[in-house]
């Protein structure tokens, strides 16, 4: 979650969305902001405490998390931006990011099939924060406790670059910073070639709020 008041912004991090480019790219307006440095203060007290004064909002934090903590008329005036991305298509990025990032983890894991297993349906699998932050589907990160959507505007990764400065024109930033290509896997083809029948279903029945809400098909 990347937050300023200054520019009056808030930027959900949802994983394996193009998050670390566009975090990259808008991190330099958080030095500008007269609030930077008591959070940053803030941020390394809680560290040094072992977050025990609890006052470190987490990088994929949900937005409720943000409604909760500020102040009602802040949060209102805020632009909420995020972007998601096709369920398949982020599992399968999920699978190279752990393969190359955690592969200790995947031990005795040798197909797409089993990671998705492993992953989604196995009791013993650990807590999703040790995998990697794609387990929930996305839209749990957008809504409040009823179910509404509270961020105003979503973009896509499958048009990251043109939502991005989308984005970026409605926050009304002075300039908008180039959107580096950060975390891509190079040796990966198209989404679909990896599901059978078995993997699709997972992805269907695990992520049915997204299939629902944002509108994604497997094609």
């Amino acid at each position: 979650m990347l937050y300023s008041y200054r520019y009056r912004f808030l930027f959900v991090h949802l994983a394996k969305t193009g998050g670390t480019s566009v975090r990259t790219a808008l991190d330099g307006y958080r030095w500008r902001d007269p609030y930077f440095y008591p959070q940053f203060l803030c941020r390394k007290l809680s560290g040094l405490t072992k977050r025990r004064i609890g006052v470190r909002i987490p990088r994929h934090a949900k937005a409720i998390t943000a409604q909760e903590m500020l102040p009602k008329d802040i949060f209102e005036s805020l632009f909420k931006f995020a972007f998601v991305r096709n369920p398949w298509d982020l599992q399968v990025s999920s699978w190279y990011h752990i393969s190359r990032e955690r592969p200790h983890l995947l031990e005795g894991i040798d197909d797409f099939d089993a990671f998705l297993y492993w992953k989604l349906e196995d009791p013993k699998r650990p807590y999703h924060y040790i995998v990697d932050a794609s387990t929930e589907p996305q839209w749990h990160s957008l809504m409040d406790f009823n179910g509404n959507q509270i961020v105003d505007f979503l973009g896509r990764y499958e048009n990251l670059g043109e939502d991005y400065y989308e984005a970026c024109r409605r926050i009304g930033l002075p300039k908008i910073p180039e959107l580096p290509h950060k975390r891509q896997a190079k040796n990966r083809t198209d989404y679909r070639t990896y599901y059978t029948d078995y993997a699709y279903g997972l992805i269907d029945k695990h992520f049915r709020p997204d299939i629902d809400n944002l509108g994604y098909t497997f094609d």
